[in-house]
């Protein structure tokens, strides 16, 4: 995510088959790929700079960071990941209470002990998971897992039910504190979070232009949607304009026949790699 969002921000990053420091063509930055559970750990401890992770691994590790803004950016869906508490279709198990005495696997072992222990729930045990969690809500003595999902398919595909939400997480820009209280470093990190919300709010955006005779003006502003409303440019023939507008890309193939329809001409969109408001 961090690499395509700062590509369409305008920074050039290259990262070799093998390698864990990408090439920036930025010369005041300086990268280093880690997991998304480590990173806020090495920010807290001055490590980095500054770093992008889950929201889930700051609660988890209880890392003292600034977080700088949060970048909603999903594989699947623009909701947030959520960490659910699971179990088999078949078990008995209707709320957490009913977990009293068993085993919970989960990859956020800390979250998920909070969780029971806020609601004095005495589960046996939060199990550490190495992976393949699903599988493991099946094992005997294990009464349930605690999993991420986006959109719930994985755990639908292994015969596993909902019970509760534990934790829901999106991508966060953090920072070190002491990165944050340095004057040049903290506008730093500012210009990053700027340019990389702008590249991820801009990712299914496009411009989309045309030529519009004034006689057609009202009928085709009226059909476009926008922010606030169309840049409406002057052309050289007083009796022709330009119009400008930013829309989603499922709703420039909507509006282009329309439009045309309409009586403008020249259409074309063009992609949006950075939009600031």
């Amino acid at each position: 995510m961090c690499v395509l969002a700062s590509q369409r921000a305008g920074f050039k990053v290259q990262i070799s088959s093998r390698g864990y420091f990408p090439s920036c063509d930025d010369e005041e930055l300086k990268m280093v790929l880690f997991r998304s559970q480590e990173i806020s750990r090495y920010v807290e401890d001055g490590v980095l700079d500054a770093g992008i992770c889950g929201y889930d691994w700051i609660v988890e590790n209880g890392a003292d960071v600034v977080e700088v803004c949060e970048l909603p950016y999903s594989k699947a869906t623009s909701n947030p990941a959520r960490w659910v508490l699971a179990v088999p279709e078949d078990s008995p198990v209707q709320q957490p209470e009913d977990l009293a005495g068993t085993i919970v696997a989960s990859e956020l072992v800390n979250t998920t002990r909070r969780f029971f222990e806020e609601r004095s729930i005495p589960v046996k045990k939060v199990e550490y998971s190495w992976g393949a969690t699903e599988v493991k809500a099946s094992l005997p003595g294990v009464g349930g897992i605690v999993d991420i999902t986006e959109t719930g398919s994985s755990l639908k595909a292994n015969n596993l039910r909902v019970v509760a939400t534990i934790l829901a997480s999106t991508t966060r820009l953090v920072a070190n504190k002491a990165a944050w209280a340095d004057p040049a470093k903290r506008t730093k990190i500012e210009d990053l979070a700027m340019l990389l919300r702008g590249a991820i709010r801009g990712r299914n955006k496009v411009g989309l232009k045309m030529n519009v005779h004034r006689r057609n003006l009202n009928q085709v502003t009226r059909s476009l949607p926008s922010e606030h409303s169309p840049t409406i440019s002057q052309q050289e023939d007083n009796d022709w304009l330009a119009i400008e507008v930013i829309v989603n890309e499922r709703e420039a193939r909507e509006l282009i026949p329309v439009c045309k329809r309409l009586g403008a001409t020249g259409i074309f969109t063009y992609n949006i790699d950075v939009l600031i408001h």
